[in-house]
Parts: structure tokens; sequence; C-alpha cells
């Protein structure tokens, strides 16, 4: 050992005699896998959400949860036979692939298209922070560069890679952003669960992968993180990532360029889509780097050898992050958008304040995550997947800590974005457990297959178990994507009732098109309708709330513009402080009637953190005599009335 650490290794590409290969699949193959198995992932889930579509069952009946249950039951026996006993081992390796890849993309697809195949929209309809994903999706498939959601002419800020290419996507489709929305996002959760296996692949046997995979899936659904489609990618795929940063730093002899790029690149796609990741990862792929170096510097290897080593792998994956993530965080940057006030991480729920503690055994997910828990700590010195998820775990709540000392300078770290993480590594480590357990337990009794055939059972029914559990988590945001209304004005019901706005929404958008005769995306609106720009590629002049606003818009400035032209005295200085705003004006203003005070009413937000409700909503109220112009067109619209600058 200690000749072999005394050779010169910059020129020997081959590892150590005492270490295993890095990894267990070559680059070639890796990049393989993980093209042809995104692209059968794609197809496959294409197919069966048309097919979904095709039930034609109405909303308020079981049968889509009946005919989801049984489906994924059949996928699930189908793939725990094949594992139990290799029924597949004599076909060729290729094939056994495509099929455990077409049946992780079809079980990843079916809980999600079925129960909503009565709908249109994604989990959660048009509601809650769903009212900013459409509205980022309809700007993203009304041009074809970045663009900010709401503001004209303002570099974005929120990352919109997954944004980008959904936008071409719908563009392929001939859909508006909103409705290709849905099949987008069930699409996305199906390329993960597949990019996931072959990641797993990498660092542990398929089996455990396959194992691995499915739990990932389960976590996300039970949980629902999926309810946010650009996120959960890189959520299902931290674990088996940061298990190959732990091998990569552990190597001591020469390291192959494509696990540091690979690595890169995950961080890089966290850049793009989701910031917190990749602040996350990169605390993450640090710690492990500086975990790995006390445990060589302990084993007797000189200190200045481990630095530099670990500093060049760092630098590389760290290149590669950094360029990635500046595709669209370059404009943001460049713009000042840094120096801006930014209340972003303004929001502290419940569920914030408290540490997670998803390891309860109150249900079979809590099940599980204890196994887990209880896994990671045994295994730690023994199995190499073990310290780093267990150091991903402790970093989840090194996070919330520093959270709550974040409140000190008022902010937060919107540490609950991380129990979904907490949640997916602990479930995955319960899946280890669980084989552990199978191979131990045999050996206490003469007779094995009983014992083999016991653990399948309850392993299926396990699974299946939180198949169905994931079926039922889903129902709330289900209903609501079944009760919110479309651009025309109805639902997936058939609703069209006048006391809700959204019943609204289509004669909004044709009256707005028709006074002012621009196109779409030429018009800049102010609107007291919060769900109308989630439809149509209006530009607006306000965004609903602080905590989605780009820095750079200069928010509560906006807010102090419109006080001021709603303190107008007459409608001929209304024109004139609209022409020296600083900022764009709108040439649509859609204002609530307030009928007992015959006032219009448009609707200021401000940041209130940190109250549980962060943002505090004011009203402000327009005199109707104020749009008595020629130069101003309106028409009433159910409970609103559209004025256009003509």
């Amino acid at each position: 050992m200690t000749t072999a650490l005394a050779r010169p290794a910059a020129r020997d590409t081959a590892p150590l005699p005492d270490e295993p290969p890095l990894t267990r699949l070559p680059a070639g193959r890796a990049v393989a896998e993980l093209v042809l198995g995104g692209l059968l992932a794609v197809v496959v889930s294409m197919v069966l959400q048309v097919a979904a579509s095709h039930i034609g069952t109405d909303p308020g009946t079981y049968v889509p949860q009946a005919l989801v249950n049984l489906a994924t039951a059949v996928i699930l026996l189908v793939l725990f036979t094949g594992l139990a006993w290799g029924w597949a081992r004599r076909w060729p390796s290729w094939l056994r692939l495509a099929g455990v890849w077409a049946a992780l993309s079809a079980f990843a697809t079916l809980l999600l298209a079925v129960p909503l195949q009565a709908t249109r929209f994604y989990l959660g309809g048009s509601s809650g922070d769903n009212t900013f994903r459409l509205q980022y999706l309809e700007r993203m498939a009304s041009g074809h560069g970045l663009a900010d959601m709401n503001y004209q002419g303002i570099a974005p800020y929120y990352p919109g890679g997954w944004f980008w290419l959904g936008g071409r996507f719908a563009n392929l489709l001939g859909w508006p952003g909103w409705a290709a929305y849905k099949p987008y996002s069930i699409l996305w959760i199906a390329l993960a669960t597949v990019v996931a296996f072959v990641l797993w692949s990498l660092v542990v046997r398929r089996r455990l992968a396959l194992l691995a995979s499915i739990a990932t899936v389960f976590a996300g659904l039970v949980t629902v993180a999926v309810d946010e489609p650009y996120a959960w990618p890189t959520t299902a795929w931290l674990p088996p990532v940061v298990v190959l940063a732990w091998r990569v730093f552990r190597h001591r002899g020469r390291v192959p360029a494509w696990p540091l790029l690979l690595i890169g690149v995950y961080l890089g796609i966290c850049g793009i889509t989701y910031t917190l990741h990749l602040v996350f990862g990169v605390f993450a792929v640090v710690v492990l780097a500086v975990l790995a170096g006390v445990l060589d510097a302990r084993g007797g290897e000189a200190v200045g050898a481990i630095v530099r080593r670990s500093l060049v792998r760092l630098v590389v994956m760290g290149v590669v992050t950094g360029v990635l993530s500046l595709v669209t965080w370059g404009p943001f940057l460049l713009a000042g958008g840094l120096g801006e006030p930014n209340v972003a991480a303004h929001f502290l729920p419940e569920i914030s304040a408290y540490f997670p503690t998803p390891f309860a055994p109150t249900s079979v997910l809590g099940v599980l995550c204890l196994a887990g828990l209880v896994w990671l700590v045994l295994r730690v010195r023994q199995n190499p997947v073990a310290l780093p998820l267990l150091t991903v775990t402790a970093l989840v709540y090194v996070w919330f800590a520093l959270s709550t000392l974040a409140l000190v300078v008022h902010t937060t770290l919107l540490a609950f974005r991380f129990i979904v993480t907490l949640e997916t590594v602990l479930a995955v480590a319960g899946v280890f457990a669980a084989v552990d357990l199978l191979r131990w337990v045999p050996g206490l009794f003469q007779r094995s297959r009983p014992v083999l055939l016991s653990g399948f059972v309850l392993a299926f029914a396990g699974a299946l178990a939180l198949s169905q559990a994931s079926v039922q988590a889903l129902g709330d945001q289900v209903k609501t994507a079944e009760s919110d209304y479309y651009d025309n004005g109805y639902n997936a019901k058939g609703q069209h009732d006048p006391e809700q706005d959204g019943a609204w929404t289509g004669q909004l958008i044709s009256t707005i098109d028709e006074l002012s005769g621009r196109p779409r995306t030429d018009n800049v609106v102010l609107s007291a309708s919060d769900r109308l720009l989630s439809f149509v590629p209006y530009w607006g002049f306000q965004q609903t709330t602080p905590h989605y606003a780009n820095p750079l818009a200069e928010y509560s400035r906006r807010s102090a513009e419109i006080r001021n032209w709603a303190a107008s005295a007459d409608s001929g200085q209304l024109l004139q402080r609209l022409a020296d705003s600083p900022y764009r004006a709108p040439d649509v203003f859609v204002l609530r009637r307030d009928d007992d005070q015959g006032r219009l009413l448009a609707y200021v937000a401000s940041d209130s953190f940190p109250q549980a409700s962060p943002v505090a909503v004011e009203e402000v109220r327009f005199d109707p005599a104020l749009f008595d112009s020629p130069r101003f067109a309106q028409r009433d619209v159910g409970p609103f009335t559209v004025v256009v600058e003509r």
C-alpha cells in the first residue's frame, strides 16, 4: 500500500490496486443509456398520456383511481417478479434495459395522467403558484428567447431553462403554453425517473438501482413534490449524484473526466432550473470533498496532496456548473440584479418552523424512512452508499438550522423545500435496508425459500400500498385541476359560474383583443384578475406578489406609480402621468368594479414577512371619471371593467 501511494499517479489512468472501479458503467455506456433511456421515456410517456386522455371519464367518479391502481399493480408485480426470480435473465441486456425504462416511464406517467385524464390542467390547476408557472410557460411559448415571465424588456430572474424547453414543446404541439404545461410536466416526471435509474446504475447494482428509482417515484408522489415538475428532477437525481461525488473524492488514483463533467452538468441543470438546489448541491459536494479529505488524512496521506487533488476535481465541476448556470443567470447578473432588493426568500410557512421528521412510523412511507435512517446509521462505515446519503440527511437539518438563524437578518433559506429531499434519501435508504434484511434473515433459518417468498410478498404489498397512497395524496390537487377555469371560462366539469372570476376569462381576453387591436405581446396590462396572464402572453405592469417579482422591476416603485395614477385629478392628468412614467405604462387596465362606492379597484401587494401569509394586499381605487376621455375605450365584463388606451 505504501509503495502504491508513493508512485506518481498523474499518468496512470488505472485505479490503485486496492480501489474498486469508480463507476459500474463505462462512459460510453452511461451516455448511451441516458440518451436512449430518456428518448424511450419521452415516447412511452406521450403515448400513455394520449391514451389516458381518451378514457373519457367525467370528474366525480373513482373510475380513474381504480384504473390506475390496477395498472400500477400489474407493473409492480412484473418488476418485482423479475427482480426476485430473474425470469428475463436470458433476454439480451439491452432488451431488459429497455423493458425497465419503459416500465418506469409507464409507472410514473400513469400515476399522474390517469387521475388527471378529465382535465387539461396539471396538479393544482391554475391556483396558487401555478398561476406564475403557467404564466412563465405561456411567455416562453410566445417567443424563442429567454424573457421575464411578467415584465417587458427585463432580464429574467427565475431560471427559465425548464420553461424555455417547455415553450419549444408547446410550439411543437401547436398549443398555448398553459395547455402544454400538463403533458410537459408529466413527461418530465417520467424522464426524471428513468434518468434516476441510470444514475443509480453508475454506483449500485441494477436491481438496487431499480428499487431505488421506484422508491424515488413514491417519495415524489406521496409528498406531492411532483407539483413542482421543474424542481423534482434535480431532487430525484441528487442521491445518486452525491454517491458518485463521494466515490470521486475517495478515489486516490487518476479520475476520468466524465464523472466530474456529469456532476458539473447536474449542478448546472440545477442552476438553470432551480437555484435553491444549485446552492444546496454545491454545499453537499463541497462537504463531501472535505469529509473525504479528512478520512484520507487520517489514513496517513499528505494533506497537500489531498488538497491539490480535491481542488482540481472541484474546479472541473465548478467550471461546468458555472458555464451552464450562466445561460440563464448571465443576463440578470450583467444587468446588476444582485444589487437590487430581493424578497423571494421571505416566506416562513408552518412546516419550515419545525425540523422534519418523515421517519415517524405512522404510514408506509414513514416506516420506510425510519428503516432508512436506521440503516444509514448502522451501515455508515461498511456501505459506501450510506455515508454520502447520511451526509445529505444531516445537511438538510443543518439547512433548517441556518434558515432559522437567517431570521435574525430578516430572511430565510426556504428550508421547507428540502423536506422532500430528506424523504427521498430516507426512502431510498429504506429500500437498501430491506434488501440487507432479506440477505441476513435467511441465514437464521435452515430453509431460506419461505423467508424469501415472505419478503417478496411484503415488498410487493408495501409498494402497492405506497402506489395507492400516491393516488390518494394527489386527490386534492386533482380536484383543483378539475375545478379551475380554462381560458374559455369553463372548467373540466363544464361549469360556468358567473360568481367566479375565472368564468369571465374568455370574455376578458376577447374584449382586450378587440378593443386594443394590437398583438397580444404588444399589450402591457394592469389586471385585477390575477390569472388572466396565465393564459395569454400579455406583459404585466406589476407582478401579483413581490415574492415572484423580478428584483430589476423595482416592485415598490411600480406600486407607488399605481397609487399615483389613482390619485389623478382628471383624465388629462392621468394620461400625462402615464406618459411621464419611468416604466412603460399599461395599455390595458382590467379593474374590478366596486358597486357599493362606484369605484374601480386595482390591487397592490407588499411583503409582510414574517407573517404566516407573507403578502399584504391593498385596494387602490380609481375614479371611473379618470377614464372619461376619447383616448380610452372601455367595456364592462362581468365584475370587471376593461379600459384600453387607444
